[in-house]
């Protein structure tokens, strides 16, 4: 048997005879009707409020609590923004009405759910608090290791190698880390239980590593080529049509391999075919920064002259250029959302711009050296690598970190560093190798499965790699404003229209002519009207023969357009696309 204790909503005395009488009226209100008046009820009085209790079994404690209300501010952050104002839509649109009602329904449905299963997420992310007087700052790396429990201690070390300066890379899941010495050293193995996958001298340096779509494919960019290699250390290809590359990157929804090189050129290739997208000029110098944008697949490259351009595939031109700072940018890097991008350079000055308005400058802060590298975390804690000192920044987005949240000092000057995903650690890359260390609250507690998976079995990553490659976004597709991609250009429609419309619906001009006047007798109405004819025929065939070539052009282009579009050689992925249809013959 369960109880079901109910205050009376008088709240008063019980000797006020109108508060009581009122509390008994609510009372018979609230009470269910499928409830026995006398057998289960129990009323007291408690510091001059009637408490009324009722004792139920557990199905009709069941039917009577029914579900827990949800948090309003938790349907606010899952909100899916206004709902359509079904008032406009009049009597004769009364099914489209109940159409949009129900789809509403369902909308508000999905936003409730979405805000009941966050209870699921059982995991927080942890933070590092001082007492008063003090600051976080001054904990060092040892401290942390002997205040946390073993299997938080054993993901922070540091691992001594002769061959650098080092470049690093963490995968999407935050499991697995590659190592590229500019000696020649290439190491792969998965962080967490310290087990190798592969090491191996390439017998070049190396300027860059990076993943591919899973951690069985790497990519490092040598002395002259970038190659290709799997989680043995075999080379798979050697792409030579990217050379001298300083900076790699990989988009995971598109395939793409992107990559930057001494020359300024720009490149991308699409692993999945093999093929290279497009490759040009940037003319403007040696690209060494280079990041992307996950929010919009956009590259972002720093220059000398303190500019930072944004490049797609579908332009050989900059789609946008910000003058970030009066001198050379040193470093760039973009939050995972997408949001914010932060820059460094000479003048000592980090920046947080607004990316999807970057015209607008959020945050400026002032630093004691310049510095050569930052990263973001998940939780939009921001890494910054000042010679061999690493801080890392709380609030930087806010403006209120005007101390450092951490700081580090390191064994060697750092070459590259980036925040592990899921996880509180941040990995830095030395001239004398690698070192992890523990920042609390830089990670996303929770993960997505379906999303990057660190506990991924064999044929888990199968299907996940087939899922992607047969939801793979085409190259066309990248722009700067995504929601651009489901849009239509309706001016420039309209005028595609109506000019099509003049050439196929040609009317003769309407052409005003006088003749003028001779003498011996040709000047009368007759001949005046003869000629007066004849001019205007001549005129008017010249026209219709114009209008006439030029809308044989016109459907000529696109006739052509579409015979290319059928001659297009085959594809290995062709066969995913829907089939054309083939009409039959019937003879006679």
């Amino acid at each position: 048997m369960g109880k079901f204790n109910k205050m009376g909503r008088g709240g008063g005395s019980s000797n006020n005879n109108n508060n009581s009488h009122w509390n008994q009226q609510q009372q018979h209100k609230f009470k269910p009707k499928w409830m026995k008046p006398e057998s289960n009820v129990k009323r007291e009085e408690k510091d001059g409020v009637t408490v009324t209790e009722y004792t139920l079994s557990r199905r009709q404690l069941k039917r009577y609590a029914g579900r827990k209300v949800v948090d309003p501010k938790l349907l606010q952050k899952y909100s899916k923004g206004e709902g359509v104002v079904q008032k406009r839509y009049g009597r004769k649109n009364s099914i489209l009405r109940h159409k949009m009602k129900k789809k509403e329904e369902k909308i508000h449905q999905a936003e409730e759910e979405a805000a009941r299963t966050e209870t699921l997420l059982t995991e927080s992310s942890g933070v590092l608090e001082a007492e008063e007087g003090t600051y976080t700052a001054h904990i060092t790396q040892k401290d942390i290791r002997n205040a946390v429990d073993i299997t938080t201690a054993a993901k922070g070390f540091d691992l001594q190698l002769p061959f650098g300066p080092y470049k690093m890379r963490f995968t999407p899941n935050g499991r697995h880390l590659v190592l590229g010495g500019r000696k020649g050293h290439l190491a792969s193995f998965d962080w967490v239980t310290k087990k190798l996958h592969t090491e191996i001298n390439v017998m070049e340096s190396i300027h860059d590593v990076c993943w591919l779509h899973t951690e069985q494919m790497m990519a490092a960019a040598q002395k002259e080529w970038v190659y290709i290699y799997d989680n043995q250390g075999t080379e798979i290809h050697c792409l030579k049509k990217l050379d001298r590359v300083l900076k790699l990157e990989f988009l995971p929804y598109h395939f793409l391999l992107c990559t930057s090189s001494e020359s300024g050129f720009l490149s991308w290739l699409d692993i999945t075919l093999g093929k290279e997208v497009i490759q040009f000029p940037t003319r403007k110098g040696r690209i060494e920064i280079m990041c992307q944008n996950p929010y919009n697949a956009v590259l972002c490259c720093g220059h000398a002259k303190g500019t930072v351009t944004m490049w797609t595939p579908n332009k050989k031109e900059a789609v946008m250029t910000v003058l970030c700072h009066p001198r050379p940018v040193k470093a760039i890097d973009v939050d995972p959302s997408g949001r914010y991008m932060a820059t460094t350079g000479l003048d000592r000055m980090v920046k947080i711009w607004d990316a999807r308005n970057m015209g607008e400058q959020l945050q400026s802060y002032l630093l004691p050296h310049g510095a050569m590298n930052v990263k973001f975390s998940q939780k939009n804690l921001l890494a910054v690598s000042l010679g061999n000192v690493v801080e890392v920044f709380k609030d930087v987005i806010s403006g209120g970190a005007s101390k450092s949240y951490m700081t580090h000092k390191a064994d060697g000057i750092v070459t590259d560093m980036q925040f592990c995903p899921y996880e509180d650690i941040l990995g830095i890359a030395t001239y004398k190798g690698y070192s992890s260390l523990i920042i609390p609250g830089a990670g996303e507690p929770n993960f997505d499965a379906l999303e990057s998976n660190p506990y991924m079995s064999l044929s888990g990553r199968r299907e996940a790699e087939v899922k992607a490659v047969l939801t793979k976004v085409p190259s066309n597709l990248i722009t700067l404003d995504p929601f651009t991609i489901g849009q239509v250009d309706v001016p420039t429609l309209q005028e595609k229209v109506d000019a099509k419309a003049k050439l196929i619906h040609v009317k003769k001009p309407e052409i005003d002519f006088t003749p003028r006047y001779r003498m011996k007798g040709k000047s009368g109405s007759a001949q005046k009207f003869k000629r007066k004819q004849k001019v205007k025929e001549g005129q008017q065939r010249e026209y219709l023969k114009a209008a006439m070539e030029q809308r044989d052009t016109l459907l000529s282009d696109t006739t052509d357009n579409n015979t290319k579009q059928e001659d297009k050689p085959s594809e290995v992925l062709d066969r995913f696309k829907p089939k054309k249809k083939v009409q039959k013959k019937t003879e006679f």
